[in-house]
């Protein structure tokens, strides 16, 4: 493979995410890119398949996940080995991942979101290092990781005043609303969700994964995993009602996160409250949360 030329590394972009579109595009140009043995996988062409083909088969719709599995397992692994080359693989079969989370994380925000967008890449990177290949949903995991870390940056962008022309006025940051994902990581981080049911409850109602093909742990029945994610929301409900977030408030967040969440009385909601917050060591108190979408600023 030709090395870059100089004018090409005048042309680098400055966007990290953009950069890796770039270093996957070299790994696929000329008459050998880099590629797979498509017989190590289930459903896929039994064939050397590059591995921007590689991406492409698996955002078909309809791509199994275990392929999705088998796929990120050998990936990773050889990254983990080889380093160099497939870790810049992995990262281009994640860019549409991870150009969606980062968009995501920064449509609103007013300030330059490269940080940002650096850090989901850099989340995602260590991700590749500590991920369990053994335990399945290899590929949420990855996702999760990545979507963390680009939110911490994010609300440490937002805790700092924004520029406000003309002059050097300032504004008070905005809160980050809209995002669903981020109700799931303030509730991950109040001990009101574990993690895992954070990347069930994100996977299932926010990407549109079917319950039934969400890689389960091994014993678990569906209809057990059904009836623990119905707990996880009702705690998650309580909670929102509990720190008082809602769309009326200007923020969709908390709603978006409970669309599917049937309608509890008064009573019922408050006994639940009471639950988690025992379950996550708080006190109930009509004061700003501390977590939340209203909890910082």
């Amino acid at each position: 493979m030709a090395l870059p030329t100089h004018s090409e590394y005048e042309e680098w972009p400055g966007n990290p995410l953009d950069a890796a579109r770039v270093a996957f595009g070299w790994l696929t140009a000329g008459d050998h890119p880099v590629a797979v043995d498509g017989r190590l996988f289930d459903r896929l062409p039994a064939r050397e398949i590059p591995v921007d083909e590689l991406r492409d088969l698996l955002l078909e719709q309809g791509c199994p996940r275990r392929v999705w599995d088998q796929v990120w397992a050998h990936v990773i692994s050889r990254s983990r080995i080889e380093g160099g080359t497939w870790t810049i693989t992995a990262v281009g079969l994640a860019l549409p991942m991870l150009t969606s989370l980062a968009a995501r994380l920064t449509e609103r925000y007013a300030d330059d979101p490269h940080d940002i967008h650096a850090e989901v890449l850099r989340g995602f990177l260590d991700a590749l290092r500590t991920v369990n290949l053994a335990e399945g949903r290899i590929t949420i995991r990855l996702r999760w990781a990545a979507y963390r870390a680009g939110h911490r940056a994010l609300l440490d962008g937002l805790d700092g005043p924004t520029p406000k022309p003309p002059g050097f006025h300032t504004s008070e940051p905005a809160s980050p609303s809209g995002h669903p994902d981020l109700v799931l990581v303030r509730a991950v981080e109040a001990g009101v969700l574990t993690r895992t049911e954070a990347e069930l409850i994100g996977a299932t109602r926010l990407e549109g994964i079917k319950l039934a093909d969400w890689s389960r742990p091994p014993g678990l029945s569906y209809k057990t995993l059904s009836k623990r994610r119905a707990k996880a929301e009702h705690r998650l409900a309580a909670w929102l009602a509990e720190a008082d977030i809602s769309p009326d408030d200007g923020d969709p967040t908390g709603a978006a996160a409970t669309t599917c969440q049937p309608a509890r009385s008064t009573a019922s909601n408050e006994r639940r409250s009471q639950k988690v917050v025992k379950k996550g060591g708080g006190e109930l108190a009509n004061r700003a949360p501390k977590f939340g979408l209203q909890g910082r600023g």
